[in-house]
């Protein structure tokens, strides 16, 4: 077994186990060393999503994964600006809810920071004074004047 340092920032380091003709990751820091019990595409993560036909960006929290496709709670990315202006006013504002079918994924990324570049979280997070995960991942999906 061989430790190395995790990429994700939630993992403390990961074990590389090698057996016959094996190569696996297993979580160190977790008490399971089953691989699939983490997932850092998991309900409630930040997410950037490249979809295609037509080409879109969007943010937001994965509400669910699965073969057929993805539901996301959140944004388009172009959007992204006025959603924190209407935030900062105190305007009422509704999280919308999307189903992308599988086929039109063309990519998906966590919403990290690159080095010193701030996610867009955490952009959202200073700008607004609202935690983003709170806003589209949890029950509540109305801010501002509107009912929830």
């Amino acid at each position: 077994m061989i430790f190395v340092p995790s990429p994700h920032p939630l993992v403390d380091r990961v074990a590389l186990k090698r057996g016959a003709g094996e190569n696996r990751c297993v979580n160190s820091s977790r008490t399971s060393q089953d691989p699939a019990d983490f997932s850092p595409f998991s309900p409630g993560s930040m997410v950037v999503l490249t979809l295609v036909n037509p080409r879109e960006k969007f943010w937001g929290a994965i509400l669910s994964l699965a073969p057929e496709g993805l539901t996301l709670r959140g944004t388009e990315l172009a959007s992204f600006e006025d959603v924190v202006n209407v935030i900062k006013d105190g305007e009422p504002f509704t999280c919308g809810v999307v189903f992308f079918p599988m086929h039109r994924v063309e990519r998906m990324e966590r919403d990290l920071p690159d080095g010193a570049i701030p996610s867009l979280s955490d952009r959202f997070a200073s700008k607004t004074g609202v935690d983003p995960v709170q806003l589209f991942a949890s029950a509540s999906r109305t801010l501002g004047g509107g009912r929830g």
